[in-house]
């Protein structure tokens, strides 16, 4: 369901759905990857907005956490703990 690749200043951590379909249920067992809390952290994928909100809490301790949206070519930052980088921001 997941893959971690690094971007040098940030993890992108995609998720792809089997079968497309995910129930409310399956966040019980939800393994999100391990990720360097140091850098940032991009999500990316199809899928409801409760499953980024499991998510962006997940990765909440990470340096900051962005999610990805195609329409702006890159990730707009949801939280941070790094000075320089804001909530609003896009990172491409």
């Amino acid at each position: 369901m997941f893959s971690v690749k690094d971007c040098g200043a940030y993890n992108l951590v995609s998720f792809d759905i089997p079968g497309g379909v995910i129930s409310p249920a399956d966040l019980a067992n939800l393994n999100p990857p391990a990720v360097d809390g140091r850098k940032g952290v991009v999500i990316s994928g199809r899928g409801p907005v409760w499953l980024f909100a499991t998510l962006v809490h997940h990765y909440h301790p990470t340096a900051w956490v962005g999610c990805f949206d195609p329409r702006l070519g890159g990730a707009v930052v949801v939280q941070t703990h790094c000075p320089g980088i804001a909530v609003g921001q896009v990172i491409s």
